[in-house]
């Protein structure tokens, strides 16, 4: 929809709802687009609105949320560009919040779902505004240098879900333990775990994160 700043995929819910309805919010990883989580998110409640967010800029095939920084050309201690993560990170929240209004979304049901950069993202808005979303999963993922001081008021016992490869060549599982002990540090209720794969989804981490969602409606 046209008043909705980024361009996404929304999926609604299999059974109609009376009301407001809760919503998934999805941020897919470098290089990927709107579509490549859809499989993922789908295989939540089927009570959900799903809105897949595509990123801002254009990566070859697919699309990025920002560039990244290297010290020393390493990989493994990259950091989003600051001025891009912003911008990101401004353009998802005010899509949320546009989104909330368009598909008649319940605000006190969202969660995020990202992976990679779209994890990070996840993180840090969670960070900034952590009473805008009931859950959080941030998959291969790590936290961003720039909200890894952030001590917000709200997020005392917030869920949120972190899963990591053991085999991930991109963002090493312990990015995603040090990102799950900060949280936990500041009060969160979180999950962390690592899975036998590399930069990717698994089965088992699917059906971990699923009964996670799940668990949060019991």
């Amino acid at each position: 929809m046209s008043d909705i700043p980024l361009e996404h995929v929304h999926v609604e819910p299999d059974d109609p709802t009376d009301g407001p309805a809760p919503a998934v919010f999805v941020l897919h990883g470098r290089g990927a687009d709107e579509e490549d989580l859809l499989p993922v998110a789908q295989r939540l409640p089927d009570d959900f609105h799903v809105v897949s967010f595509r990123a801002p800029d254009r990566l070859m095939s697919g699309y990025t949320w920002y560039e990244i920084q290297m010290p020393d050309g390493d990989l493994h201690r990259s950091q989003p560009h600051p001025e891009e993560f912003r911008r990101s990170l401004d353009l998802v929240s005010d899509s949320v919040d546009a989104a909330v209004d368009a598909y008649d979304l319940d605000p006190d049901r969202l969660g995020l779902l990202g992976f990679s950069q779209g994890a990070i993202t996840s993180l840090s808005l969670l960070l900034e505004a952590p009473e805008r979303f009931a859950w959080v999963v941030a998959l291969h993922g790590y936290l961003a240098e720039s909200h890894a001081d952030a001590e917000p008021a709200g997020i005392e016992g917030k869920p949120v879900f972190v899963g990591a490869g053991s085999a991930d060549q991109v963002i090493p599982a312990s990015r995603g333990e040090a990102a799950a002990d900060r949280l936990r540090e500041l009060g969160a209720d979180v999950t962390f775990e690592t899975y036998e794969v590399g930069h990717g989804v698994g089965r088992d981490e699917l059906a971990a994160l699923v009964a996670f969602v799940e668990s949060q409606f019991a």
